[in-house]
């Protein structure tokens, strides 16, 4: 392994949105400075060292502990001030919310910090390099055969097809989408709905009753959830969409909206997260109030009934994400943070 300057923590066994933003960039930043992974749960292709050399690096220079949460912050400072670990500190928050005592607490011991967008910056009462998150626009990207990969998945080719991935559960809207639907479906034969994304057991009687829905209105059969897919499989339902759905009630950053539109799809999505900063209203797609499922039914009707402005505006998507949100962009603003840090 190179000469370790930066060690990256990840102290969640499950996949989760932070775990998956470390699978990402780790490659990427590897390629432009030492960094190293650490903790469970991570590919075993990625840098690695385990938590016990992560606590005996040599104290001969600086290098910088990146937590993207809590327990990694409070990990950085014992490796520092107790075991007397030469560890700059440096935080990552996506969170727009009023943090706890105790996470105001830990961040008031970093030496710097980075927000994930201009909200989650208004929240930590500290100074941060504000860096929004990026797609790899080379794995995220429209097919040439895309009528036979829709074939493939089993889409008509009339089909105008709306997608939701993500965990299946009221804080992503999904509720507010299946009622949509009910409006929707009945007057326009072409529309389906997938769902991907698992169902935890204190969600499945919340599942159940949308289904039970669906099934009174006659619409159950163009409505799918197909679970907890592997990725390249959602990368894949992504591809052949034709207009993708986020309606959540809150979210941290939710990087769903930026891996639809780099398929070419148009969003319509919540104002909440980032998707505000992510999506060009009228654009890429249309943005909607909160909890309110009749600008939601108003927008999606809006793409569903427009073929040619749901082509055009998921060219415009694309484009969008190559220009302004790539994740060679920002890995190297993250890799900046780090040479700031160890000048």
């Amino acid at each position: 392994m190179a000469e370790i300057d930066v060690v990256a923590p990840n102290l969640k066994k499950r996949l989760s949105g932070v775990t998956a933003t470390v699978v990402r960039l780790i490659p990427i930043q590897s390629r432009l400075i030492g960094i190293t992974t650490t903790g469970p749960g991570l590919p075993s292709e990625l840098p690695h060292i385990s938590l016990g050399q992560a606590a005996t690096l040599p104290r001969n220079r600086w290098r910088v502990w990146h937590a993207r949460r809590n327990t990694e912050m409070a990990l950085g400072l014992i490796y520092r001030y107790i075991l007397q670990r030469k560890y700059k500190m440096l935080f990552t928050s996506a969170a727009q919310r009023q943090h706890t005592g105790f996470t105001r607490w830990l961040i008031r011991r970093q030496d710097a910090l980075i927000a994930t967008s201009p909200q989650a910056a208004s929240y930590l009462e500290r100074p941060a390099t504000v860096i929004l998150h990026g797609v790899d626009t080379q794995i995220f990207h429209p097919v040439p055969d895309r009528a036979a990969l829709r074939a493939e998945l089993g889409f008509a080719p009339d089909d105008i097809v709306i997608g939701c991935f993500g965990r299946v559960r009221a804080q992503k809207g999904v509720d507010l989408l299946v009622e949509a639907a009910l409006r929707l479906f009945p007057s326009r034969p072409r529309a389906r709905l997938v769902f991907t994304g698992r169902v935890t057991s204190d969600n499945e009687s919340f599942v159940a009753d949308l289904k039970a829905r669906l099934q009174a209105a006659g619409i159950a059969d163009r409505v799918s959830f197909l679970g907890e897919l592997p990725w390249q499989d959602v990368v894949r339902h992504y591809q052949a969409i034709d207009l993708f759905a986020a309606p959540a009630r809150w979210e941290g950053f939710g990087l769903t909206p930026l891996e639809a539109m780099a398929c070419g799809v148009p969003v319509v999505a919540s104002r909440v997260g980032a998707f505000e900063t992510l999506i060009r209203d009228g654009i890429t797609g249309s943005l909607v109030a909160r909890d309110n499922a009749d600008e939601l039914t108003e927008a999606l009707a809006y793409w569903l009934d427009d073929d040619a402005g749901r082509l055009v505006a998921g060219q415009t998507a694309r484009a969008h994400v190559v220009d302004n949100h790539s994740i060679e962009d920002e890995a190297r603003a993250i890799v900046d943070v780090y040479r700031k840090l160890l000048a």
